[in-house]
């Protein structure tokens, strides 16, 4: 859901590159830990743009950082290249453009609905991200 899709030999680092950087990420801060951390502005503006901006805030203040050492994590063999996927395409994420969301879910073949929504579609539109995990039950039943 609203995710890299890495292939076997990628790294999420090298698909970053590929392009400018989008909106959320444009001003990380990195610690003397070498953890990534969002501005709230990026946070409530970019990340959770279409979440309540009170919800927003609060999320920023617990959000867990992210090692910046994963960006250079080389992708293993995908569970996606032997077993079905699916996808939620947030049509208006300011973290990971849509267009390379669109691009992860075809070549990973899965079944893909697009929502309008930013990064956290499981907080704006839970709704929508439950019926995605439903039809992913019933398809393995």
């Amino acid at each position: 859901m609203a995710a890299f899709g890495l292939d076997e030999g990628e790294t999420i680092g090298r698909l970053l590159e590929q392009g400018p950087l989008p909106p959320a990420l444009t001003h990380l801060d990195i610690d003397k830990q070498g953890f990534a951390w969002l501005p709230e502005d990026d946070f409530v503006n970019h990340f959770a743009a279409d979440v309540d901006p009170v919800k927003a805030r609060v999320m920023h203040a617990v959000q867990q950082p992210l090692a910046w050492s994963a960006l250079d994590e080389v992708m293993g063999v995908p569970a996606w290249k032997s077993h079905p996927a699916w996808f939620l395409v947030a049509d208006g994420d300011q973290a990971i453009p849509s267009e390379a969301q669109r691009q992860f879910a075809a070549r990973m073949k899965a079944a893909t609905v697009e929502v309008a929504t930013n990064h956290v579609a499981m907080v704006s539109h839970p709704d929508d991200v439950l019926r995605l995990i439903a039809s992913a039950v019933e398809a393995v039943r």
